[in-house]
């Protein structure tokens, strides 16, 4: 149970957080980066209130959640300066208005329907969304996502979806297989990356500045391996074991 901000929670996840920051930084070094390369994104689903505040209190600006109706409840209660809220888990197209109203980035999107849909509300809105399309790599049936190995189907979708006026595509996306090894999914990010760069030569209407891989288990050899973004949850909320 949270205790606030100056509780023992804060504490724990203070310290998680600037434990993170470690590990990225010395990954970042081992791969000739920066730490100011890659964004925390703070995975915050079934967090309280008070532990949210305190990842924030620990310099956390970039939030995601995974659904819709969870964000909705929690954004309320929550007043964070400087906070970017990031939709991480698959959106249904009958909840993107809900969504466009809540997230400043939408890292999720797995199909053309729902780029048109998202780009639409923007519209009404009179802003630009930021988006990232979501790749299934491994070609995994449980995971969301264009299937890398289905290029042409890949490239016709992203070109129709950079087109789309009210969308910002600023990268890719992707959720790796669960491993107790990190190195048995370092070829998933690796293949990301390079996708990422024949993407940008394509279609350079997008900004493709990002790449969001890796987790809490595999955080690491995503930023080795170039990412941008990690969406981490047990590593900043949990407390340590022992």
């Amino acid at each position: 149970m949270a205790q606030g901000q100056n509780g023992v929670a804060g504490e724990h996840i203070a310290d998680n957080v600037a434990r993170v920051r470690e590990r990225i930084a010395a990954a970042a070094a081992r791969a000739g980066r920066a730490l100011s390369e890659v964004t925390v994104v703070a995975v915050s689903k079934t967090r309280t209130a008070a532990e949210i505040k305190a990842a924030h209190q620990a310099g956390v600006r970039h939030l995601g959640e995974n659904r819709v109706e969870e964000a909705a409840e929690k954004r309320p209660q929550l007043e964070l300066p400087g906070v970017i809220w990031h939709m991480v888990g698959h959106l249904q197209r009958r909840k993107a208005r809900r969504a466009v109203e809540l997230f400043d980035v939408v890292q999720s999107v797995d199909s053309v329907r729902l780029a048109r849909r998202l780009d639409a509300l923007a519209a009404e809105r009179d802003q630009a969304l930021s988006v990232l399309i979501e790749i299934n790599v491994s070609g995994e049936e449980s995971k969301y996502g264009f299937r890398i190995a289905q290029r042409a189907e890949l490239d016709g979708a992203v070109a129709e979806i950079v087109a789309l006026p009210h969308l910002c595509v600023e990268g890719l996306m992707t959720v790796a297989p669960l491993c107790d090894d990190p190195e048995r999914v370092r070829p998933v990010f690796a293949h990301l990356r390079e996708l990422a760069g024949e993407l940008q030569a394509r279609f350079p209407q997008g900004t493709w500045q990002h790449l969001s891989m890796g987790m809490t288990d595999d955080y690491v050899v995503a930023v080795e391996e170039g990412a941008t973004m990690v969406r981490i949850g047990r590593a900043i909320f949990c407390p340590p074991l022992g």
